[in-house]
């Protein structure tokens, strides 16, 4: 019996596994600069300072503010301020309110992101299997009302429900964001759930401590990939990979969890990774 059948329903995660980022940070905010006549920010400078403030801000004001009841623009806008700062870029409050507006106007749209072959295919896939289909990521509301959609991803025809961190108030790894899913799912059992996602931390063990199965992607042939494989965790390259691996039965253990991939299997098919 192949796992497939086994299932009600597939939870996926979004960026490292359906989408990506294209280019570098330092491309969108040079651009920003140069909208309003400034020259580019440094690209190594910029990227420390953003990494910087987003820690800083996602530890004082998690969730994008939610619990602060912060509007997302003010959340963004003061990570946005404190990774110029942090840069050595203080602009003043007028030239900044322009550079601002264009990076805020630029990732809420789908200009930064691409996204991978595979994913429509397979989404669609699924839910033509009968299977309920969630996102779980830690994102705001942008990427549910315009991000994804704009990227061809919508509600209705890829996906069924989500659950976005910045609109429930918890985030990934916190087991609590899964169990949302199982119930935005209609309280499906966790064994019939698969979660696939790229973050053994935030994705995998979160997934299988409220019981769901777990599949982990591989796309950037990440170092870390081999121990999570050591662990006994299903990784695989792609979703054209998981879809084959989801439909052969003697990919399964008789406790109807999930068995390693092979590893031969893996790297040989590992050149068809594309984020």
């Amino acid at each position: 019996m192949s796992m497939v059948s086994r299932l009600r329903c597939i939870t996926i995660d979004v960026t490292g596994t359906l989408i990506a980022y294209k280019g570098e940070l330092g491309d969108y905010y040079c651009m920003a600069a140069k909208s309003v006549g400034l020259p580019c920010p440094d690209y190594n400078r910029m990227h420390e300072g953003f990494k910087t403030a987003y820690s800083d801000m996602a530890k004082q004001y998690p969730c994008f503010g939610h619990a602060a009841k912060m509007s997302n623009i003010i959340w963004w806008k003061s990570c946005v301020k404190d990774s110029f700062v942090r840069a050595g870029y203080d602009y003043d409050e007028e030239t900044f309110e322009k550079v601002f507006r264009r990076i805020y106007s630029t990732f809420g749209s789908s200009a930064p992101y691409t996204v991978f072959p595979d994913s429509q295919p397979f989404l669609r896939w699924a839910r033509q299997q009968g299977l309920t289909v969630g996102i779980v990521s830690n994102a705001e509301y942008r990427y549910k009302d315009v991000i994804l959609p704009a990227l061809g991803l919508s509600q209705g025809s890829e996906w069924d429900f989500g659950v976005f961190s910045g609109l429930e108030g918890v985030e990934k790894p916190n087991p609590r964001i899964y169990e949302i899913a199982l119930e935005r799912a209609g309280n499906i059992a966790p064994e019939e759930v698969l979660h696939i996602g790229d973050s053994m931390r935030q994705d995998y063990l979160p997934a299988r401590e409220v019981g769901m199965h777990a599949l982990l992607l591989d796309r950037f042939k990440t170092p870390a990939a081999e121990s999570w494989r050591q662990t006994g965790a299903p990784v695989l390259p792609d979703l054209v990979e998981a879809q084959a691996w989801l439909t052969s039965g003697r990919l399964c253990n008789r406790d109807t969890s999930f068995s390693s991939h092979d590893s031969s299997s893996s790297s040989s098919s590992s050149s068809s990774s594309s984020v």
